[in-house]
């Protein structure tokens, strides 16, 4: 199973309570990415998102410079928002990191759980549905473009393409496209209907209960008749790894604090209580924090339900100190990650 880490990018914070600068906040993101390729992680995804929490805004241009600089790692979105953006924009950027990186670059399409690019990208959420359909579609026609590059898409929400060259083309001449999804059954339909992989974004409540949606996934897939090397599931959850336990529930739970009182202010959440935080933190839980034996074992018990070939954690939440982050994506990749293979060839 591959082992990895994603981002939203995170802005740290002054001892007042201030958000620092998001250069600041870019700058860690890139050296995390960076680590993450030194130390052995096999996935760094960084997420779309529009907040000064949060400024990850551009994973097309991360994605690139990080191309640049790591080795061996694969790179991805997680996701890109690709109701709210130019597929031959996102698809441009995305073919000139695979470029650089030797092919290691790959895109996840999805809609974004938060709703902030619409207004700043001029988009109204009543089209929420037919622009992700239709870009979507456009995404995959220039992805199947032939050696000519050549994309003919006509549809609402953009205008046409008629044998328009869309350049560069990739390494190895397609990309790697995934559905990223935070769990419903028609987004599963959806992914299995086109044979393309698919991502659950998986924040909160019994990770286990996915397990009737990859099935579905996995029934739609095989029904189309769909090259079966295609046939992916992937896992985004949220976690933190420390040498203990103890250490790492109490370096996740401010960043947990933060981030979920900033969202409540945002979106109307209830208050964060300390309880529901633990809860999730143990056993069945969604938060994948802890030891490294803790959550190896937890990891290789999801793939019991799911079968999932890639597991990634976000772990630079609510202003979590970068020293922290970095330990914790080292003991992922070199303490998390052999075990779950040890556990996994043990099955």
């Amino acid at each position: 199973m591959e082992i990895g880490v994603y981002s939203f990018g995170d802005s740290q914070r002054n001892e007042d309570g201030s958000l620092r600068s998001t250069t600041e906040a870019i700058t860690n993101l890139f050296d995390a990415i960076v680590h993450a390729d030194r130390v052995g992680a096999d996935f760094f995804g960084v997420g779309e998102h529009h907040t000064l929490e949060m400024p990850a805004s551009s994973p097309g241009a991360m994605i690139a410079a990080a191309a640049a600089a790591t080795t061996q790692i694969r790179l991805g979105s997680a996701v890109s928002i690709i109701s709210t953006d130019d597929p031959v924009r996102v698809y441009q950027q995305f073919a000139t990191a695979s470029a650089i990186s030797g092919g290691r670059v790959e895109i996840t399409a999805g809609r974004g759980s938060s709703v902030e690019s619409f207004p700043l990208f001029g988009y109204d959420v009543v089209d929420y549905e037919r622009l992700y359909e239709e870009k979507l579609e456009l995404l995959m026609a220039i992805n199947d473009a032939g050696d000519d590059a050549k994309v003919t898409w006509n549809g609402s929400v953009r205008p046409a393409l008629d044998g328009l060259e869309v350049v560069p083309r990739p390494a190895g001449g397609k990309l790697p496209i995934w559905i990223g999804t935070g769990g419903s059954a028609p987004s599963s339909v959806r992914a299995g209907r086109l044979g393309m992989p698919v991502t659950y974004g998986i924040i909160g409540g019994a990770p286990a209960r996915f397990a009737p949606l990859v099935e579905l996934y996995r029934r739609t897939f095989a029904q189309g008749g769909h090259a079966i090397e295609n046939q992916k599931v992937s896992v985004a959850a949220l976690g933190l790894v420390a040498k203990t336990k103890q250490e790492a529930l109490e370096r996740a739970y401010p960043g947990w604090y933060n981030m979920n009182l900033e969202m409540g202010r945002r979106r109307g959440w209830p208050a964060p209580q300390q309880d529901a935080f633990l809860a999730q933190a143990h056993g069945a839980g969604a938060y994948y924090i802890g030891d490294p034996d803790d959550v190896a074992e937890r990891i290789v018990d999801l793939h019991g339900h799911l079968g999932h070939m890639r597991h990634f954690l976000q772990m630079d939440i609510g202003s979590l100190p970068q020293e922290h982050y970095l330990e914790s994506i080292e003991l992922l990749a070199t303490e998390v990650k052999p075990r779950v293979t040890r556990l996994l060839a043990k099955k």
